[in-house]
């Protein structure tokens, strides 16, 4: 089973081992210095011996950005993925990683059309200690640069945005990379950036997709942009590719980082070109002896397409192969009965929408009002409206005690026999 282990680390790493060398942050290219696990590619033949085999003297450096380019290894350095060397560039010296050798270099330079001539510049050496700290103090200037470059951009009112500034190790050059729609005329902009910086400057004018792919980010996908990780080759993204794959054509969600259209479009596309070649092209409403059916929607992979009668709002699911046949019969004048084949393919038909029909019921009919609660009690309530009318009137109280026994009458004090009126009276 073969590892890969990165070694590649940025001089602000906060990952260090106990020598003090950096060991890799994993941040997939989101440092300042773009060079953590951005565009990297793992040699799986580096492993493997060839039998009577010269081994390859190319190599291919990354720089800053994810930047590749071929170098001869003239000196026959063993080199390892990872390993920081000085190259060869115009006019000076520069500092990369060794991203890729041996085999994988040579069909590399096939791919993107690279002549293995004189042309290809050489390895100096393995980059020293004093090399990679005054690479480091020479990167912390580029920051600064750029938000200086930005004001003097901004005095010269030129219609282009600076999106990053790489320093040459050797601190003798500085290329700026922008994006403009129109063409800038940035002399003046040129002596006053080399004037203030005492450096050479170079203008480097970049697409939008790549500037995103320098800058990094993520996507709608929720992992890193592909053109800031294994993307290199930018092809382009026209809205067919939505349309055959029945997207809708909304610019916000078809757009990336950039503001041009995703490149994942473009992922799938062969795959649904294939399967469309078996679905009928619609171009007009089919004709049924039921009515008119206009196409509402297509299944592609599934091969079902969704027909609907007028306004109809229920949709009825027919197979590719039948429309084909009901599309050949109207060229011929003849209506099919219905879209359908048979009885069962209608029954199907319902139960596939009986939820949606259900649902149009259940909200066609209006809502009952709930009763309040407490508006009927054992008093008021509906079979006690009789009781209702005895309980306003007085009860007459009962002449039985709880035994059953009858009560006792009570003596009135005074009756009329018995008033005091009554009893002079007598007397008299």
């Amino acid at each position: 089973m073969i590892k890969y282990i990165n070694t590649m680390g940025c001089s602000s790493c906060g990952t260090k081992n106990k020598d003090g060398i950096a060991t890799g942050c994993q941040n997939n290219g989101g440092c300042s210095s773009g060079g953590c696990n951005k565009m990297n590619a793992f040699d799986w033949l580096s492993n493997m011996d060839f039998p009577n085999y010269d081994h390859f003297d190319v190599v291919e450096i990354k720089f800053k950005g994810g930047r590749k380019e071929f170098f001869r290894n003239v000196h026959n350095l063993t080199l390892t993925t990872g390993d920081a060397v000085v190259v060869d560039v115009p006019n000076g010296h520069h500092i990369g990683y060794v991203s890729l050798q041996g085999e994988l270099v040579r069909l590399q330079m096939q791919k993107k059309k690279v002549k293995n001539d004189d042309e290809v510049k050489a390895i100096y050496r393995i980059a020293s200690d004093k090399d990679l700290e005054k690479w480091h103090e020479v990167q912390n200037r580029e920051m600064s640069t750029m938000y200086r470059a930005r004001e003097v951009i901004q005095e010269f009112q030129l219609k282009m945005k600076l999106s990053d500034v790489e320093y040459q190790a050797d601190n003798t050059k500085a290329t700026f990379f922008y994006s403009a729609d129109e063409r800038v005329d940035f002399r003046e902009l040129i002596k006053k950036l080399a004037g203030e910086f005492k450096i050479r400057v170079e203008m480097r004018q970049i697409s939008l997709r790549q500037e995103a792919g320098r800058l990094g980010g993520i996507g709608s996908c929720g992992r890193e942009l592909c053109c800031s990780t294994w993307l290199s080759d930018f092809k382009s993204v026209s809205t067919n590719a939505a349309r055959y794959q029945n997207l809708s054509l909304n610019p916000s969600k078809l757009s990336g980082q950039c503001g041009r259209l995703k490149c994942c479009l473009n992922y799938e596309l062969d795959t649904y070109m294939d399967a469309l070649k078996v679905i009928p092209e619609v171009k007009k409403p089919i004709e049924t002896q039921v009515g008119h059916a206009r196409l509402q929607k297509t299944d592609i992979f599934r091969k079902i397409m969704w027909f609907s009668y007028g306004d109809e709002n229920i949709w009825h699911p027919v197979k590719a192969e039948r429309v084909a046949e009901i599309i050949a019969l109207n060229e011929k004048g003849e209506k099919p009965e219905t879209l359908l084949q048979d009885v069962l393919e209608i029954e199907d038909t319902v139960n596939i929408n009986s939820d949606l029909i259900r649902l149009d019921k259940k909200f066609s009919k209006p809502k009952k009002k709930k009763k309040k609660p407490g508006k009927f009690n054992k008093r008021n309530s509906p079979d006690n409206k009789a009781n209702v009318k005895n309980d306003n009137k007085p009860q007459a109280k009962s002449t039985e005690n709880k035994g059953g026994k009858p009560r006792p009458k009570k003596k009135r004090r005074f009756n009329k026999k018995n008033k005091p009126n009554n009893s002079n009276n007598s007397d008299a």
